[in-house]
């Protein structure tokens, strides 16, 4: 995988798992928030239920309570009026009273004809519930509530009901009646059913918003890394002919000076010494300032050759360090040009090799836009440091310029222009700031400390 590559990936996987971890949470927290609602509206019904099945008993307990309060303990009569009674008290098809004695025979079954008169005392439920035995033990008790599983009248199936039983202890009967819960039970299935829908719906909804989302996120990344792309390919093609047309320029003005300096030296001291030559083998009494001559015109080249040594990279800078090489370059365009240059340097050499570099170069360049373009008299160049940060100011007092007057000027400054010396900054992350008015212009290096040569501590002895 290539960088971009890499770097589109790691910028659309945590947006995607972002995503996903948000939707999953939501998701979570919207089915515990319904799962809670249908919990809460299940135990709202049961305790309707509950609440309607101690309507219904106390109900019937009036039905027979002047019959039940006025019979005694053996009346058979009242007990079949309260059998009727309790019959005939039904509330729909699946709505009924049934009267068990303590010892578990049936005595009323509206429903079930085939119970009464016999004993269902051991009678369980598919769960394995002794239905009759807890009832009678719930009536017993006092009254109460008891849950199992009874064949619904109107579907004969087996359906979950919930019964009351309370005593009539005079006459060792349990009384009581039920509900079934299949209602109750299909309406929190249907509410189950509205949630997984929702959700779904909802998981749905998030989906069409995040997958076009991180799909416009990728095709943004593309689109910028491609036109960043084509933008960084601009720079560097304009930068590699760039650094061609500087080569060039610079062999072009190496070719002139040898050609037009040092080559001419040679040929004036190839022909005073040829002249002089001559002179001694004709024993001349001029032979000696023939070969003086000769000599002057040899020291002139050896000069030209020094100092177009000096120009391509002065040893100085590395010998003595960039405040004795800025000293000697201004020194030397002083005494070329007549501009007055100062050199002060409040700082010690602390940056690396290839900074000084950098700054010695920017300098050059500086000092030949001076010459060409600034028409100053006098030119300071300031080294200092702040908070450990070296700092270089070339400022001179001419006449300034502007960015027409840049543009109109292709060798402003001296074939490598403005723009060199701020990539020549920014190899180091560093600053280069141009201030310039009519009074002058002042170029402002600046230095990070990752621009600094690594120390080291001393070594104990």
């Amino acid at each position: 995988m290539q960088l971009r590559h890499q770097i589109l990936a790691l910028a659309i996987l945590p947006l995607v798992l972002t995503i996903a971890l948000i939707t999953a949470f939501t998701t979570w927290q919207s089915s515990n928030l319904a799962q809670s609602s249908i919990d809460t509206f299940e135990r709202n019904l049961l305790k309707a239920k509950e609440t309607e099945l101690l309507n219904l008993t106390n109900l019937a307990l009036s039905a027979i309570k002047d019959v039940y309060d006025n019979a005694g303990p053996d009346d058979e009569a009242a007990k079949e009026r309260v059998r009727q009674i309790l019959t005939s008290l039904d509330y729909g098809q699946d709505g009924y009273f049934f009267v068990y004695d303590y010892d578990g025979n049936n005595v009323v079954h509206p429903r079930q004809s085939f119970r009464p008169g016999h004993n269902w005392f051991d009678l369980v439920d598919p769960d394995g519930d002794k239905v009759i035995a807890n009832l009678i033990a719930k009536a017993k008790e006092g009254g109460g509530l008891h849950q199992y599983k009874w064949e619904k009248p109107s579907s004969r199936s087996m359906a979950d009901k919930l019964s009351f039983a309370a005593g009539l202890d005079k006459w060792r009967w349990m009384i009581g009646t039920g509900v079934y819960l299949d209602d109750v039970f299909s309406q929190t299935e249907a509410a189950k059913a509205d949630l997984k829908q929702s959700i779904r719906r909802t998981f749905v909804i998030v989906t069409l918003i995040a997958v076009p989302s991180v799909l416009l996120v990728f095709a943004t990344c593309m689109w910028i890394t491609l036109h960043e792309r084509r933008l960084a390919d601009g720079k560097q093609k304009l930068l590699t002919q760039r650094i061609i047309d500087t080569q060039e320029e610079e062999r072009a003005r190496l070719a002139r000076e040898l050609h037009d300096g040092v080559s001419q030296n040679l040929i004036g001291v190839r022909y005073a010494f040829d002249l002089a030559s001559r002179k001694v083998r004709a024993s001349a009494a001029d032979a000696g300032a023939a070969i003086d001559r000769g000599i002057d015109a040899l020291n002139g080249a050896i000069k030209e050759v020094r100092d177009l040594s000096h120009e391509l990279r002065p040893r100085v800078l590395d010998d003595l360090g960039l405040t004795a090489a800025l000293t000697s370059l201004g020194n030397h365009f002083e005494e070329r040009t007549g501009i007055s240059v100062s050199v002060e340097s409040s700082s010690p050499d602390t940056l690396k090799p290839e900074a000084n570099t950098a700054l010695y170069r920017i300098a050059q360049e500086a000092l030949s836009n001076v010459e060409r373009h600034a028409g100053a008299s006098e030119v300071a160049i300031r080294i200092w440091s702040m908070k450990g940060r070296v700092r270089m100011s070339i400022a001179d007092n001419g006449i300034g310029f502007t960015e027409k007057t840049e543009s109109r000027s292709p060798n402003y400054s001296g074939g490598l222009g403005l723009r060199n010396m701020q990539e020549r900054m920014a190899h180091f992350r560093g600053i280069l700031i141009v201030q310039t008015n009519e009074k002058g212009t002042t170029l402002t290096a600046m230095f990070p400390k990752s621009a600094n040569a690594a120390t080291s501590a001393p070594k104990a002895a």
